[in-house]
């Protein structure tokens, strides 16, 4: 990263992605068994090292969406398993701090830039609308041919035999799945039992690294924020889950614990359609609350009365000035040609919406992620080894 843009950003109270990066996650828990791959120019023992994970018989990854390393130590009272085990530095998420760009670099040991994995919701060139890089909601679109780059699993060829996926029944095949861990056997579990039960199993067996995701904290943080009750009620389900998944995992094991961003709770937030100034000459806002995407022709105009408008509450780039800042990695072509034309990065706990076309049925999210401010960028790096 430029270092006046990284001094620019951290400036402006925002965390831009440093090396210690949740995309080398993965690779350094395969390096742990043997398993070698590369990924962003670099290898995965060097992942290992930068990590600081120790050589094993076998390795439980475990994903968590939505466990901010902020919101955990907030709240660190309500987890004595997770608080008993090694806790390095936190590391940072990609940029934008949101699933599908997260889980991609961390299956691919590589930046969104890279990936083209850059947002929740970007505009399909299929059909010229926003659609979700989570459901995969255009089915004018591949998702193998959206996201080029090879995975970690991928690299390891017939050795992935050794890999399995627990995955929910409906997240096998999935587009996301097939940008970000194709070429791993998926196994499906639904409930925390069953998830735990496949996990410890496959590792009994033939395995050496299992990918586990657990997905039920990042719901609660956004149905009803990250300092509800109900939030910290899946923190301390998450908790005994992995009590109970040590007690049942083979000696020799190591457990990795990491997450794809954390969660602010929304104080303020703007709705694009109450401000006609915001909708000239924008053709299209996609992207995230957090973290939007405008395409219009005029991007040097919208920019303008953007920035106007919002004032200190956002961070207003051209596209080209905010690949500069090298938040996204080195950005390749495809990513560069589906990003929006104008970025608007948020501030503080300030979300911007557009209600138009959106299901006025449809509950707004009370958590929400995808900038770059230190409680979504943050994520734990916690290991044990059993």
């Amino acid at each position: 990263m430029n270092n006046n843009a990284a001094a620019g950003l951290e400036g402006a109270g925002l965390t831009p992605p440093i090396s210690r990066n949740v995309r080398a996650t993965l690779s350094a828990a395969l390096d742990a068994v043997g398993l070698a791959t590369s990924s962003a120019g670099t290898i995965s023992a060097a992942d290992r090292a930068l990590l600081g994970l120790p050589k094993a018989e076998r390795v439980c990854f475990v994903l968590v969406d939505g466990l901010g390393a902020h919101n955990l130590a907030a709240r660190s009272g309500h987890v004595p398993t997770l608080r008993a085990w090694t806790q390095t530095e936190p590391l940072t998420t990609v940029a934008p701090s949101t699933t599908a760009a997260a889980i991609t670099a961390v299956g691919t040991g590589e930046a969104p830039g890279a990936t083209a994995m850059m947002s929740y919701a970007l505009r399909s060139p299929a059909s010229g609308r926003s659609f979700s890089l989570i459901s995969w909601n255009d089915p004018g679109l591949d998702p193998v041919s959206w996201q080029r780059m090879p995975t970690l699993f991928e690299q390891l060829g017939s050795t992935a035999d050794a890999c399995r996926l627990i995955q929910p029944a409906s997240f096998v095949n999935s587009g996301l799945t097939l940008c970000a861990l194709r070429g791993a056997k998926a196994l499906v579990a639904d409930s925390i039992d069953e998830r735990i039960d496949a996990a410890a199993a496959a590792l009994r067996t033939q395995c050496r690294a299992v990918y586990l995701y657990w997905e039920e904290l990042d719901h609660a943080g956004h149905r009803h924020g990250w300092t509800s009750e109900q939030w910290t009620i899946q923190l301390e389900a998450l908790d005994s889950a992995m009590a109970a998944l040590a007690r049942r995992l083979p000696s020799g094991t190591l457990i990795v614990l990491t997450a794809d961003h954390g969660m602010v709770d929304v104080a303020e937030r703007m709705d694009v359609a109450d401000y006609p100034e915001l909708q000239r000459d924008v053709d299209l806002v996609s992207g995230e609350e957090r973290l939007l995407h405008l395409y219009t022709r005029e991007p040097g105009a919208v920019a303008a009365r953007w920035r106007e408008a919002l004032g200190q509450r956002s961070m207003v780039l051209l596209r080209d000035d905010a690949i500069a800042t090298g938040i996204f990695g080195e950005v390749h072509a495809e990513a560069r040609a589906v990003m929006g034309d104008v970025l608007v990065i948020q501030h503080g706990d300030f979300s911007i919406m557009d209600s138009r076309g959106r299901d006025p049925h449809r509950s707004l999210m009370r958590g929400v992620h995808g900038s770059l401010t230190a409680e979504e960028m943050l994520v734990p790096l916690i290991t044990e080894v059993v």
